[in-house]
């Protein structure tokens, strides 16, 4: 049985989700936290595909620096791919720590949102 902060995480998730969807022009950018790893998709939601995904499996340490990184590295991918704007899609996890550095390495990458 999950735990009530996975509960309310889901909960968030939801309501998050009902308001945003990704296209081709304008991808959604999915963030997911795990224990030791971030992981980041760009999704087109009118045909159910993931364009790219990134994350900082391998890197040595967990922490916001390894997020920044993970963000920067999903902004150089996504505008290879011709993609400069997207909806970000924090995953029902609150907007501080790993989360927002991520979308601060993305900005700075080159992404808007």
């Amino acid at each position: 049985m999950a735990s009530q902060k996975t509960l309310r995480r889901l909960r968030i998730k939801r309501r998050i989700r009902k308001r945003i969807a990704g296209t081709a022009q304008k991808p959604r950018l999915a963030v997911y936290r795990s224990n030791k790893v971030i992981y980041t998709q760009l999704i087109d939601d009118t045909v159910g595909q993931t364009i790219l995904s990134t994350s900082s499996k391998g890197a040595e340490t967990y922490n916001a620096d390894a997020a920044k990184l993970v963000g920067k590295k999903t902004a150089e991918l996504a505008l290879a791919k011709g993609i400069d704007t997207v909806v970000f899609d924090r995953g029902g996890y609150l907007y501080h720590g790993k989360v927002k550095a991520l979308a601060e390495g993305a900005r700075e990458g080159g992404l808007q949102f």
